[in-house]
């Protein structure tokens, strides 16, 4: 038996989808470092796959700009799945246009970060929504 604090036993799963491969290994360390079981996605075709997959996500973080599909064509199709239309979404992008930001909301996004994001805040919103805050 190792020494240390024990595995938890209940790990919330997260879909990180983004094209950029140094920000999807960024975030997923991030991310397994509190305790966050992740699952990558490259690029929309795959997040749509990875949601529409039998794995259920407690958490979606997506980029806008992805090949094969952005990440408010993910959001729509998250959204109009009734098995996944309630999985909370983080948009994490590096556009910050308004009109960016109200189409992710209109679409149904929980919240929208620019990059460079603040690990620190980027994990304060995924445990406030998660907690119904």
């Amino acid at each position: 038996m190792a020494f240390g604090s024990p595995e938890p036993t209940f790990r919330r799963r997260i879909l990180v989808a983004d094209d950029e491969p140094h920000i999807r290994r960024v975030l997923s360390t991030l991310l397994e470092n509190n305790a966050f079981q992740v699952d990558e996605a490259a690029n929309g075709r795959e997040a749509i796959e990875r949601v529409a997959s039998e794995t259920a996500y407690d958490f979606v973080l997506l980029d806008l700009m992805m090949p094969f599909a952005s990440g408010l064509e993910v959001l729509e199709r998250i959204r109009q799945d009734p098995r996944r239309s309630r999985t909370p979404v983080i948009i994490l992008t590096a556009k910050g246009q308004d009109t960016d930001r109200e189409n992710a909301f209109d679409r149904g996004a929980n919240d929208f970060l620019t990059k460079p994001f603040s690990p620190k805040k980027l994990l304060a919103r995924i445990e406030e929504i998660l907690d119904g805050r």
